[in-house]
């Protein structure tokens, strides 16, 4: 897809707009990058917990999984930036390692990649095994399997991943919309009757806000920003500020899209509970639904496409990750070292099962969210205050605090009493407005940008005297 639009952008000439057919292909490229099998996953099984309250749900998951990671990749464009680390540095050039870094292996080894062959398998695969499999076993063989295609393709590159993505992806895009179609068409109760989950009964739109974390779109958005930036750049467009605005009109097709898709699959997601108890996952629940309305064959092609959509998107992610790590640290390990390492690592994380990983990434999540969302918004405004280092610096800083406090409220038990972190989180309760729903990080941000905005002006101020 990408060398299809650069295709496109063979006349270079100065503009300051695309034409329409390019905007649509940015369009396209910014859908491929952001929509995986997170991104279905999430709004079913959300549609499940929300159940009659699903509208508000609805609101606050597209904020985190639409909007943001647009933003995220504006953001680069506003800025200047040649990616994320240079952005990030912006606080400072430590912060700017340690950001990367956490970012780039949350939606990679740590996380993003060994879901996607998990998805695979539990969607897939899981479902048409007999009680008597071991499940772990052959998880253990599929995933093998799965990473030995991720590893050839990703030390291989080649148009195998555009091939993939402009035939896989539509058929995947077209069997959907006939899963969708034919669940919504034969609901098995109304939404109106579906009772929500506790957490949805009375804070639905924060709830839903906080369920948006687990597509990493948003630090996705700020990953791969720069390869939309740079296509655009290729079209033609030189100005910074031409092209903050062409990926912002692109991102409206790609949000509206991807916005459409995530009401049809919540709706989906609620309706289901007519049928079938509330699942552990949201790969689960898109197994079940699969089955019920196209039997077997629905579901062999489903394991199908969502295995080949994984396969493409693992392949992208150990290569990006591992030329992000070669741009980051020079004098350190190749491009292909790179690559092996982050391949056999998700292989291994892979095999802990989808819920385990959605599990123990929702810690991580919880940390680097409002990071991520802070710095997208100061890169946004930054031009107010001439992108000062010391507002990024104070905002950055308590917020960093805060969620420290959101990432120990969501660890396991276990690790919770060893930390002692009732202390802590009855503390963080009493200061921190909003954390109960998990957004104890907006009024501490807040305090920061005003400290940040002063300190700022009280430095000119003592300058100019």
């Amino acid at each position: 897809m990408i060398e299809l639009i650069i295709e496109k952008g063979e006349d270079r000439k100065m503009m300051n707009k695309l034409t329409s057919k390019q905007r649509i292909l940015v369009a396209v490229t910014l859908f491929g990058m952001f929509f995986g099998a997170g991104n279905l996953i999430f709004p079913v099984h959300l549609g499940q917990l929300a159940g009659k309250n699903v509208v508000a749900a609805m609101i606050g998951f597209i904020i985190t999984a639409v909007t943001i990671p647009i933003l995220g990749v504006a953001a680069i464009g506003n800025t200047h930036s040649d990616g994320l680390h240079s952005l990030s540095t912006k606080v400072s050039k430590g912060y700017g390692y340690f950001f990367t870094c956490l970012l780039y292996l949350t939606i990679g080894p740590f996380f993003a990649i060994p879901r996607c062959a998990t998805t695979s398998f539990t969607t897939g695969v899981e479902p048409m095994l007999s009680q008597s499999v071991n499940k772990s076993l052959v998880l253990f063989v599929f995933s093998f399997i799965f990473f030995a295609f991720v590893l050839f393709f990703s030390l291989r590159p080649s148009k195998i991943t555009v091939w993939i993505g402009k035939i896989i992806n539509p058929l995947f895009l077209i069997f959907l919309g006939i899963l969708v179609i034919t669940a919504l068409l034969n609901p098995a109760i109304k939404v109106s009757e579906v009772i929500p989950e506790e957490a949805y009964q009375n804070a639905a739109l924060f709830s839903g806000f906080i369920e948006g974390y687990g597509t990493m779109d948003a630090i996705a958005g700020l990953a791969f920003g720069i390869v939309v930036i740079d296509i655009i750049r290729d079209m033609g467009l030189k100005d910074n500020s031409d092209i903050a605005k062409e990926v912002l009109k692109s991102g409206v097709i790609t949000g509206v899209l991807m916005a459409v898709i995530y009401i049809a699959t919540i709706v989906m997601g609620a309706q289901s509970r007519g049928l079938f108890e509330l699942s552990a996952n949201g790969g689960i629940a898109l197994a079940q639904i699969s089955n019920h309305y196209l039997g077997k064959i629905g579901s062999l092609v489903l394991a199908l496409t969502i295995t080949f959509a994984c396969l493409k998107t693992s392949i992208g992610l150990v290569t990006s990750c591992s030329q992000a790590f070669v741009r980051m640290f020079p004098k350190g390990l190749s491009y292909n070292n790179w690559a092996i390492i982050f391949t056999v690592f998700s292989f291994g994380v892979s095999n802990i099962g989808l819920s385990n990983i959605i599990n123990y990434s929702v810690p991580v999540l919880m940390f680097l969210y409002p990071l991520a969302i802070t710095l997208i918004l100061l890169a946004l405004t930054g031009d107010l205050f001439n992108h000062d280092k010391v507002v990024y610096q104070s905002v950055i800083a308590f917020t960093l605090i805060a969620a420290i406090f959101d990432l120990i409220k969501t660890l396991p038990a276990s690790l919770q009493n060893v930390l002692q972190a009732d202390i802590l989180l009855q503390f963080a309760r009493k200061i921190l407005p909003f954390f109960d729903i998990n957004l104890g990080w907006i009024v501490p941000s807040l305090i920061g940008l005003i400290l940040g905005l002063l300190l700022r002006f009280a430095l000119e101020k003592h300058e100019s005297t």
